[in-house]
């Protein structure tokens, strides 16, 4: 019987675990860069999600309900504009994003923030940096 017990308490430690976990989806289409990020964002309470492509992007966004998506413009099939103005439509502003893009241009850090994007950060970026804006705009 005690055991029975210990089984659904580590059962239910379980599911408020998983449920308390953060979802980051990273969109991003070079390899070491996605990589980078994930090794950056990865904690014990947070899963970290790869995509490669935009359309592969929009899918992950709607089957996975991240909490924060890391969104680079550049994108092979449809750019991150594209993107984010699709996750805009569908969640609204449920979603955090961060804009992670080589483009130091100054309309693309205002573009950002007229679509909607929670911060814009341009590479080459310190990794510390993101980790700090993801903690700082994840809904807890």
């Amino acid at each position: 019987m005690v055991l029975g017990w210990r089984t659904a308490a580590a059962d239910a430690l379980s599911m408020t675990t998983a449920q308390l976990s953060q979802r980051v989806l990273v969109v991003e289409d070079d390899p070491a860069i996605s990589r980078l990020i994930e090794l950056c964002l990865d904690q014990p309470d947070r899963t970290v999600d790869l995509r490669g492509n935009g359309v592969s992007g929009l899918e992950a966004i709607e089957e996975l309900a991240p909490d924060v998506v890391v969104l680079d413009i550049t994108l092979p099939d449809i750019d991150g504009w594209e993107v984010l103005r699709a996750l805009r439509l569908a969640l609204s502003e449920d979603v955090a994003v961060v804009i992670v893009t080589a483009d130091t241009e100054a309309a693309a850090r205002a573009r950002a923030e007229t679509e909607g994007a929670n911060a814009f950060m341009t590479k080459p970026f310190r990794p510390n940096e993101l980790r700090k804006i993801v903690d700082l705009i994840a809904p807890r």
